[in-house]
């Protein structure tokens, strides 16, 4: 049903301004006719994104109590909070994005700040407090409209997480992060499969059938 407040939001919203674009509207007509933006709300996730993670997680069952977690570009936090639920009170997610507004998500630390910049390196580590066992990075560049440009900002992202990754994880951890169609390619991914007892691609069935995005999904971390 579309009788809740989030919904009706979004038809309100819907229904103004004659002269909308029409990529807006049909973005608006998407968000109303998707189960997946009403059951984050009547669930309480902050976005339809939490239920990527669900879905990666249903199929390799990684997130598991006690174990510590780190989430990359968290904002608005639908990750963070399914990572919350399945660690359970004795693990600790530790969240970073530098999106303005962002006010973080309750039980997590959160930490406001670029992840490309020195400091907010420094802030995770000291966060963290020793290694982790799980990194995940759902950060996307802003799109360009060139995929050629696109592509390349994103993969540098991947980079940058994996880098990071690669100090912090501990023996036998988990990396996840956002590529797009083709997945990670040349010496990233063949640094990963080195690092790795098992690399895969995965589209999980909430990502989008029009959208390029999907994860790669690393297990069995062994630092060489």
């Amino acid at each position: 049903m579309k009788s809740n407040s989030f919904v009706r939001g979004l038809t309100t919203k819907l229904k103004k301004k004659k002269g909308r674009k029409l990529s807006s509207t049909t973005w608006l007509n998407r968000q109303l006719n998707d189960p997946y933006v009403r059951e984050a709300e009547v669930r309480g996730y902050k976005s339809r994104a939490a239920f990527k993670l669900i879905e990666i997680d249903d199929r390799f069952r990684f997130l598991k109590p006690g174990l510590k977690v780190v989430d990359l570009g968290a904002a608005p936090g639908g990750w963070t909070q399914v990572a919350l639920e399945r660690v359970g009170s004795n693990g600790k997610v530790i969240s970073l994005d530098k999106q303005e507004g962002w006010d973080g998500v309750s039980g997590a630390i959160c930490i406001k700040m670029d992840f490309t910049s020195d400091l907010a390196l420094e802030e995770l580590l000291k966060a963290s407090n020793g290694s982790v066992d799980i990194v995940l990075s759902d950060m996307a560049a802003s799109s360009t409209g060139h995929s050629k440009t696109d592509h390349l900002r994103i993969m540098g992202l991947a980079e940058h997480a994996w880098d990071f990754a690669y100090q912090i994880l501990s023996s036998k951890g988990v990396f996840i992060c956002k590529v797009l169609q083709g997945g990670a390619e040349g010496s990233l991914l063949q640094e990963i499969k080195k690092s790795f007892i098992t690399v895969k691609h995965v589209k999980p069935p909430s990502s989008r059938k029009d959208s390029s995005e999907m994860y790669l999904f690393a297990e069995g971390f062994k630092k060489i």
